[in-house]
């Protein structure tokens, strides 16, 4: 009934020159890619757009420079050297804007590869894990590829493509990139996650990243009654909250009795649980994070990090210095959505200091560091050494504020710098 090709045929579809959008995250197409990256030879000059990619990604090697360049809208691990030279770039743009470059043709899309679900009885397949900017992509690509996953969970919302739309369809039975950050959490991780959950009443609504941190909050929130969640992503931790019966989405206004996302990232038993399961419901991410929907929930809690904060607040997440290492992505989008919801919280939490102990809350931020989320926008901040409270404060206010949560054997250096910056007379701090 369907018709399939070989994984080098299927890339036959892409010419010189094009610009080209890979499916991201855990619905990364790596059996496609691996094909691409065959015909290096042949082909010059093609641009490859994409957010967050997971498992090799063979289009970066420096044997394939000239011909693939990566044009990335999000800096993952594995494109992280490419996009520092040469052979690529960095767009910083939020997230939920990234399907605007695509439908106004600032950023047009000739070839979309796809990693997509088998089709169901009607012919249409699922974007899976991975609707967030997917969608907007293939509404708007001239061509669109697709490897046919047996083990893409089928989702609920509306990331459905029907399999008439694929210009060259690849049959696969590849298991999806997993991530475990549970794994990870430490003393650190577990005491910010504590001073966090004590912050977050019953019936709120919850959005975090993915990392130690999230997992470390949601541990702490078994005993929490009615929350919802609404979010960009999700991983493994709110699997384990779901079952814990704290999460039922009952006082949501958007969705209610839905976990909404955008895309998701976990364990095999975390992609087990989403197949098929309407309880989960995925959109693109321009819906997710608009703040105007984001507001609407009650007691919106959103869960950040960063990289780096200085003393006045600002806050970079996407380079160390002028050296790209993540992305703007969504942060900006939930913290903004949360100030604004009824009771909302925005949440920033770092650890004090760097693996190597260098302090993350620092006078200035690094020459080149790009400003994510800026100081108007930071509300609470929360270290291993306790919680931080900016809104409403001055600058010199922020700068002891944010000192008293750094790590101990920085607090006097920050201090001499905020005595240089501002003076030694304090407003009292309350």
């Amino acid at each position: 009934m369907y018709q399939y090709t070989t994984a080098a045929e299927a890339v036959k579809q892409i010419k010189s020159h094009q610009r080209i959008f890979i499916h991201g995250s855990a619905a990364t197409p790596s059996f496609l890619l691996q094909a691409l990256a065959e015909r290096k030879e042949e082909l010059k000059q093609v641009e490859v757009v994409s957010i967050s990619t997971l498992g090799a990604m063979p289009l970066t090697d420096p044997s394939c420079k000239g011909s693939f360049f990566m044009n990335s809208l999000f800096v993952s691990e594995n494109v992280r050297q490419a996009v520092n030279s040469e052979q690529g770039g960095y767009v910083p743009i939020f997230l939920s804007e990234i399907g605007r470059l695509f439908r106004n043709n600032i950023l047009p899309i000739d070839v979309a590869i796809l990693n997509v679900s088998e089709p169901d009885a009607h012919g249409f397949c699922s974007l899976g894990v991975s609707v967030d900017i997917a969608k907007p992509a293939i509404e708007t690509a001239k061509v669109i590829i697709a490897q046919v996953n047996k083990q893409m969970p089928r989702t609920h919302g509306d990331g459905h493509i029907h399999f008439s739309k694929f210009a060259a369809a690849v049959q696969v039975d590849e298991p999806l990139p997993e991530v475990n950050y549970g794994s990870k959490i430490g003393e650190n991780e577990l005491k910010i996650g504590s001073y966090i959950a004590e912050m977050i009443e019953d019936r709120s609504t919850l959005q975090m990243g993915i990392g130690a941190i999230p997992d470390a909050v949601l541990q702490r929130l078994t005993s929490h009654k009615d929350l919802g969640i609404h979010t960009e992503m999700f991983s493994n931790g709110v699997i384990d909250l779901l079952a814990s019966g704290a999460i039922t989405n009952a006082y949501k206004k958007k969705h209610p009795g839905k976990i909404v996302s955008s895309f998701a990232i976990g364990n095999q038993s975390m992609y087990e649980q989403i197949h098929d399961n309407p309880i989960f419901s995925f959109h693109e991410a321009a819906y997710v994070n608009d703040t105007a929907v984001i507001r609407k929930n009650p007691k919106v809690v959103s869960i950040n990090s960063c990289l780096e904060m200085d003393l006045t607040g600002q806050v970079c997440a996407d380079s160390i210095g002028s050296y790209h290492y993540s992305g703007v992505g969504g942060q900006m989008d939930f913290m903004r959505g949360a100030a604004l919801s009824e009771g909302g919280k925005p949440i920033m939490a770092l650890s004090a200091a760097t693996r190597r102990g260098t302090s993350k809350i620092v006078p200035f931020l690094k020459q080149g560091a790009g400003v994510v989320t800026t100081r108007a926008h930071m509300h609470y901040v929360v270290t291993e050494y306790g919680t931080a409270y900016l809104y409403g404060k001055n600058l010199r206010q922020r700068a002891y504020a944010l000192m008293n949560i750094a790590h101990p054997d920085h607090r006097e250096e920050l201090e001499k710098a905020i005595i240089e910056r501002f003076g030694s007379y304090v407003y009292p701090i309350t």
